[in-house]
């Protein structure tokens, strides 16, 4: 089987590790990949020989990059988009689900991507802000970036990159139905809370509690704090038989505490299929996938 992947970020390269582990072929371009996105030649001859594609490329200049230089190149393959549960928008802490309609005037260009996929048979995964080695409140804390922000009530979902491995691992292997599928951890929580966990984890002081104001925000940051709500993922459990390994964020800080304090090469462990069956304190865009 041959995978290629536009966008070889966070995400993509852990993917891919995964898959050269299990014997796929796995091409890649743009960020560690091994063909630039402007090589229009190489990239076609790639899509040519992939049985599966993945894109994890942003919108840009209002649609899709991908779609709007390779579109016509991908009708053969298996396809899948990462996209990101913030469009569901602020639902001031309730839970949102697959059939929730998408809200906020800022996701309409996410929104086309992720229509223009959908069109083409994608699967298209909305991920939760993602955490994991290298990229958690254990390496904020550590580095004395971390920040507790006041704001009551203000919660958010989440999910460990190697839990979204596993999902799009079930969603190759059991060909999952083209649609939407939300990814995410069991226990949606504030910030504050995963940052004062990390604290006692690693048996540092707490950062001071602060008002937006106080914590200096930028627009990004302030835009995602102003966005409240509870991400459901009971679809790809049904689907696709997916389980998080880290249903929360306790499971997951103290993993990563682990691997680090033993030395684990976390970056390059193959993750299980499943059986049958002052910037935002972590990431809910694709765009740094």
């Amino acid at each position: 089987m041959r995978m290629f992947i536009f966008g070889a970020g966070y995400t993509g390269r852990r993917l891919a590790d995964t898959l050269r582990s299990r014997g796929w072929v796995v091409e890649a371009s743009g960020g560690n990949g091994t063909l630039a996105f402007d090589d229009r030649r190489g990239v076609e001859a790639a899509l040519a020989r992939a049985s599966h594609v993945l894109s994890t490329v942003p919108p840009d200049g209002g649609d899709d990059p991908v779609l709007r230089r390779f579109g016509p190149h991908l009708a053969h393959a298996w396809l899948g988009y990462l996209s990101s549960t913030g469009v569901y928008g602020d639902h001031q802490g309730a839970w949102v689900d697959e059939h929730t309609p998408p809200a906020g005037a800022g996701n309409a260009t996410r929104l086309r991507c992720e229509a223009g996929w959908r069109r083409r048979g994608a699967r298209v995964f909305r991920l939760a802000a993602i955490y994991g080695p290298g990229r958690s409140a254990l390496d904020r804390v550590r580095e004395g970036r971390a920040q507790r922000i006041a704001l009551p009530g203000q919660v958010f979902s989440r999910v460990h990159v190697d839990d979204i491995v596993a999902a799009l691992l079930a969603a190759v292997t059991r060909d999952a139905p083209a649609g939407v599928f939300n990814i995410a951890d069991d226990e949606p929580a504030s910030a504050a809370r995963v940052v004062e966990h990390a604290c006692r984890l690693l048996g540092a002081p707490l950062p001071p509690l602060l008002t937006p104001d106080e914590a200096r925000l930028g627009e990004a940051a302030r835009a995602f704090y102003a966005a409240s709500r509870r991400v459901a993922s009971g679809k790809a459990r049904r689907l696709l038989g997916w389980t998080p390994r880290y249903p929360t964020f306790r499971e997951g800080l103290a993993a990563l505490l682990s691997e680090t304090e033993t030395g684990t090469d976390f970056a390059r462990r193959a993750m299980p299929i499943p059986s049958s069956a002052s910037s935002p304190p972590a990431t809910d865009s694709a765009d740094q996938r």
